[in-house]
């Protein structure tokens, strides 16, 4: 809802194609443990954005989907540190990614990418395209 009201108060003061943008994570189209409401909360939001992308259409708005950060709302996940340690192996890049590269894409996105718009961009090191149980990164070995 926040999304919202900062699109609804900020656009006035917008110049033409400016960007919006807001942050996500993969629970909000993969079933994460211990993420809980905030799945379908951030799923709304990636819908929010899809819709506000055709709304205003003066304007680029865009999620950013980052893999797990150390944030203090993070820290309140339940052995969030674990869901770190898989993704860290798991992603293809094998990196976790920092709050440095989240903070380049939207910089890119606000900047630089004025064909982008109603999407939701992963910032994860690859690890939303990865699928099946962990035993498939030993097979590739």
């Amino acid at each position: 809802y926040s999304f919202l009201e900062l699109a609804r108060y900020a656009t006035p003061w917008m110049r033409h194609g400016a960007s919006l943008t807001t942050l996500s994570y993969l629970g909000a189209v993969r079933a994460i443990p211990n993420y809980n409401v905030m799945g379908p909360a951030k799923a709304s939001l990636e819908s929010l954005v899809r819709g506000l992308a055709i709304e205003l259409p003066d304007f680029r708005v865009n999620a950013i989907s980052s893999g797990p950060l150390n944030t203090l709302a993070a820290r309140g996940i339940n052995r969030f540190s674990d869901i770190r340690s898989e993704v860290e192996e798991r992603s293809p890049l094998r990196k976790l990614v920092t709050p440095e590269d989240v903070a380049k894409t939207i910089r890119f996105v606000a900047t630089e990418a004025d064909g982008i718009t109603g999407q939701t961009i992963y910032v994860d090191g690859g690890y939303s395209v990865v699928a099946g149980p962990p035993f498939l990164n030993e097979m590739q070995g």
